[in-house]
């Protein structure tokens, strides 16, 4: 089914030009060895899927074949002649592009000045802003990449955000493209049209590498894999001749199951019980509507629907960080309508939040004191106002090896992990006390299959431990695979209420879209 090395030729299409090579690229930092004795080759009109667990070395890889780090040992080739990238401007200059998890772009300018910065058009001393939008436009007609050069970046969704750092790079001429987890904050509809787009550039001979967690894209649009663990290449796959399963097993090492297993749920009294709710926006936009939802000790509640029909101002409503115009929400009989997040979390509400760099983390602080951000003050953290360190060391100990954080110290810096491992930190701190009701918002984003897994278990065992669960997720895979009852949320309601028995992706993604 799956063979430790292929024929890279015959996979490519035979003949097709070898665009990229990596041969024996080692990589080391303080602690630890990001990359030992990788080698890959990617060919012209490839796509290249580079599949791993958190921290098994992919980042760290693409960023040196991007000029961001320099390997101490190996040779880098394009087009077969050995090159030494000091910089991304020496990758950029050799045809390299990459579009970063988290988007390079200037938010309050348009989408021409985006793609252009740096390398502008001019009539005279002036920028010319005509012939900028009028590359803009030649490309996204070229490749079928949908955007306006006028619009304002800030103004976009997430999905066209992506095209336009697709754009920018082949501006740029790219004809070797780096994708670091493009769809990790994309809607399913989003990831379908980007992996379109891929195709696209493909049959117009660009080389595509590309970084994801999800099996299903792979299967999908990659025409090889290569598969790191523990910073070393462990095998290579044709997707036509294996399956996720396969996938997943070399990605960790071990059989993964890829679904969820549970019992039936045994629903108890209400813990959560949301009424008329009204949410506004960070634009002081109505985005949510009137809306009412109920999730009961010892149930998964799944929130499902297209990101951006307030399923974030419902999460941040609920949790405290966000007003509520009217409307009220209850924990446990408790009226929290009013009260801020430190109380609600007081009242036993564990929080994922979706964004993990800016509400889950401060990322300058070690991974001990992020695993007490929300306790540091109460025992047996502190006693009399002083800190005791050596109880956070030991919740830090038990917590990194219960939820298999990869961290060469628990007094590393948590800017210094991987997405993945972060997410990890966060799961581990908001699971490690005995919660009423888990808020779970796109719990596992970015997270390799075997942390998927691990991840989904957990939320299983509160469950089953009798807390009430409401997780929000923009992957449906993970909204019925987890879910006792499936709420779909469209243009800030919920628009029906399904049991799982009665819930299948077709009648969702119809309701999503706002269908009867």
């Amino acid at each position: 089914m799956v063979s430790d090395r292929i024929d890279h030729d015959a996979a490519a299409g035979g003949t097709a030009e070898l665009l990229l090579e990596a041969r024996g690229i080692t990589k080391r930092f303080p602690g630890v060895v990001a990359n030992a004795d990788v080698s890959l080759q990617l060919h012209r009109g490839e796509i290249l899927a580079l599949l791993g667990e958190n921290g098994a070395g992919k980042s760290t890889l693409v960023k040196m074949l991007f000029g961001l780090y320099r390997p101490d040992e190996g040779e880098i080739r394009i087009k077969g002649e050995p090159v030494t990238l000091r910089s991304p401007k020496d990758a950029i200059s050799r045809g390299i592009g990459m579009v970063h998890q988290h988007f390079q772009l200037v938010p309050v300018m348009t989408v021409a000045e985006n793609v252009v910065l740096g390398a502008e058009p001019c009539r005279g001393r002036f920028i010319d802003q005509r012939r900028a939008a009028a590359e803009v436009r030649k490309l996204s007609e070229r490749y079928g990449l949908a955007v306006d050069p006028a619009a304002t970046v800030e103004d976009l969704p997430v999905g066209t955000q992506q095209r336009v750092e697709i754009i920018k790079a082949l501006f740029r001429g790219a004809e070797i493209l780096i994708l670091d987890e493009p769809t990790a904050v994309l809607t399913p509809q989003e990831t379908d049209e980007l992996l379109q787009i891929m195709r696209e550039l493909a049959a117009r001979g660009v080389g595509i590498i590309f970084i994801t967690h999800k099996l299903r894209e792979v299967m999908a649009v990659a025409d090889r894999v290569e598969v790191l663990r523990g910073g070393r290449v462990v095998g290579s796959a044709v997707p036509s001749r294996t399956d996720e399963a396969g996938l997943a097993s070399m990605m960790v090492g071990r059989t993964v199951v890829l679904r969820v297993d549970k019992t039936p749920a045994q629903p108890g009294a209400v813990m959560l019980r949301v009424r008329a709710l009204q949410v506004d926006d960070d634009r002081h936009q109505r985005a949510v509507r009137g809306l009412d939802l109920e999730v009961r000790a010892g149930e998964i509640v799944g929130v499902a629907g297209v990101q951006g029909n307030g399923q974030r101002e419902l999460v941040e409503a609920i949790c405290g960080m966000r007003p509520i115009r009217s409307g009220t929400v209850e924990v446990d009989g408790r009226d929290t309508t009013s009260m801020n997040a430190k109380a609600v979390n007081g009242l036993g509400v564990a929080h994922i939040p979706e964004d993990r760099e800016k509400h889950g983390l401060v990322g300058s602080y070690t991974i001990a004191d992020d695993l007490v951000l929300n306790r540091f003050d109460e025992e047996p953290f502190a006693r009399h106002g002083l800190r005791d360190f050596t109880a956070i060391d030991k919740q830090a100990e038990q917590l990194v090896q219960r939820f298999d954080v990869r961290t060469p110290s628990i007094h590393t810096e948590t800017n210094a992990l991987s997405g993945g491992n972060k997410q990890k930190v966060i799961v581990a701190r908001e699971l490690s006390y005995d919660a009423k009701l888990v808020v779970a918002a796109q719990p596992t984003r970015g997270v390799d299959v075997g942390s998927i897994e691990f991840i989904h278990r957990q939320l299983v065992a509160e469950r089953d431990r009798g807390a009430a669960v409401l997780v929000v997720s923009a992957e449906l895979d993970e909204i019925l695979g987890l879910s006792d009852r499936v709420a779909v949320m469209s243009e800030g309601r919920i628009v029906a209420m399904l049991p799982i028995e009665e819930a299948d992706r077709d009648r969702i993604g119809l309701l999503m879209a706002g269908g009867a």
